[in-house]
């Protein structure tokens, strides 16, 4: 033990290791922007799902109001343990009774904002969480 001039013990420094950034299984969020979404190499410019499994490009809703309950309904299909809601490039909450189906089958789901939902997911798929992100763009 090694210690100072007022013989208080001294610690050895801690070393912290970096090392390069891995590939998560799926898409990764590279970056956001309005009208645009960077996935990996690919730039996405309309509405989108995400799993950690696949990109479902189109998502039927262009706009907020577009939002219905067959349309959120279809996104249990894909098994999420939780459901990520990009509304865009403010947070709006939609209607209860277009979230209802998700209630019943006893799906999580958070509604934010698109860029926080870009965020989200990409941590909550680094962890292995079967997530889904439905995403408007910004």
């Amino acid at each position: 033990m090694r210690y100072n001039d007022r013989l208080i013990p001294v610690r050895p420094a801690t070393r912290m290791r970096f090392s390069p950034e891995t590939s998560i299984a799926g898409p990764l969020i590279r970056a956001y922007a309005p009208g645009r979404i960077t996935l990996d190499k690919e730039v996405v410019t309309t509405s989108v799902v995400l799993t950690r499994e696949r990109i479902l490009h189109d998502w039927p809703p262009a706009r907020f109001e577009d939002l219905s309950a067959p349309i959120i309904d279809a996104l249990a299909d894909l098994d999420p343990e939780v459901v990520l809601l990009g509304t865009g490039a403010t947070l709006r909450f939609p209607d209860p009774r277009i979230l209802a189906g998700l209630y019943r089958k006893g799906i999580g789901f958070e509604v934010m904002d698109t860029a926080a939902a870009c965020r989200t997911f990409n941590i909550l798929s680094g962890e292995g969480r079967r997530v889904v992100a439905a995403l408007l763009m910004i």
